[in-house]
């Protein structure tokens, strides 16, 4: 498909990428959501905690959080929200050790997960009050979101009829190298500081089996994920996780109507992570690069966000026609 012109303009004020990912994250105030919450199993014993909007319809929404995150993130709220009034149901999921209580397992989770992400969509399906499912997912999330569409090329499930991803690191090499840049050290510091609250909760749980004596001195994913991430989900080092998780070797692999909407000026992507040609030459995947929006930003000055009302807008124009 060819690139899409975004319409999305910031507010007065909002022009900073910086601004823009700041600020929703610290003072955006979005009403809670009367999330009703189901765990389930994974098939390696384990659990993955599912907030669900009690169903209404036939159709649902699947959100999938950012590094970090959780389903009560401003976004995922404001997301939440807008899909209700448009008249959908709406399932959000947490990452294992993200819902509030430690994971079972000695892994936890990663930019990669789209096991975790297969699991939870096949539970959704396995529902039988929704025939049409789509997936909305934010920076990790999202990379998870069209890292798993590409892995299921033409044996995707019927009634899964689209996607829209924000903010997403494809290339998680190349951003994890703009993140550790000095400009970006502020996000670098905040991520790294509940990823080491993590590590040192995992290592009460399993004694001797994670080495933390250089722990407190790092500082970027590199270190992080060469020393963690890599070993504990099967990988050789950082540059092997980055390389096989990206979900930018996969988008050419989507069969679904999926958008993915990257700010130009996100302070968290390298310019790897703008796939303008795989845009072009695919009948699926969608390329929206508004010129403002920060990371997972997109403010605007009423309670929806644009991004809110972009994911709603694409998603109901790909729903078949009745």
């Amino acid at each position: 498909m060819p690139l899409i012109e975004s319409t999305y303009r910031p507010p007065w004020g909002f022009a900073s990428g910086h601004g823009q990912s700041i600020w929703p994250a610290v003072w955006r105030r979005v009403p809670p959501v009367d999330w009703v919450r189901r765990r389930i199993s994974t098939p390696d014993d384990d659990f993955l905690d599912l907030d669900f909007l009690p169903p209404q319809t036939h159709r649902v929404v699947v959100l999938s959080h950012g590094l970090e995150g959780h389903t009560n993130q401003p976004y995922i709220r404001g997301m939440a929200h807008a899909f209700r009034r448009a008249g959908w149901d709406v399932v959000a999921w947490n990452c294992r050790g993200c819902s509030g209580e430690p994971n079972r397992q000695l892994r936890f989770y990663h930019s990669g997960s789209s096991d975790d992400l297969g699991t939870v969509v096949e539970h959704v399906l396995d529902q039988a009050q929704w025939s049409q499912v789509a997936l909305v997912g934010f920076s990790l999330g999202g990379n998870q979101t069209l890292k798993y569409l590409g892995e299921q090329r033409d044996a995707v499930d019927p009634r899964l009829v689209g996607a829209v991803a924000f903010s997403v690191p494809c290339d998680l090499a190349a951003s994890s190298v703009r993140l550790g840049e000095w400009q970006n050290r502020i996000y670098m510091a905040r991520f790294m500081k509940t990823l080491r609250q993590k590590v040192i909760i995992k290592e009460r749980m399993f004694p001797g089996q994670l080495e933390l004596t250089e722990l407190p001195q790092m500082k970027t994913f590199q270190q992080f994920d060469d020393r963690y991430t890599a070993p504990l989900h099967g990988f050789v080092d950082a540059m092997d996780y980055w390389q096989q998780c990206g979900s930018g070797r996969l988008l050419d692999q989507i069969r679904v109507p999926t958008l993915m909407v990257n700010a130009a000026n996100d302070p968290f992507l390298a310019g790897e992570c703008f796939p303008r040609a795989t845009a072009a030459a695919s009948d699926s995947f969608h390329l929206e690069i508004p010129a403002h929006g920060g990371h997972v930003g997109f403010v605007t000055r009423s309670a929806e966000y644009w991004s809110e009302s972009r994911a709603v807008t694409f998603l109901e124009t790909q729903l078949p026609k009745s």
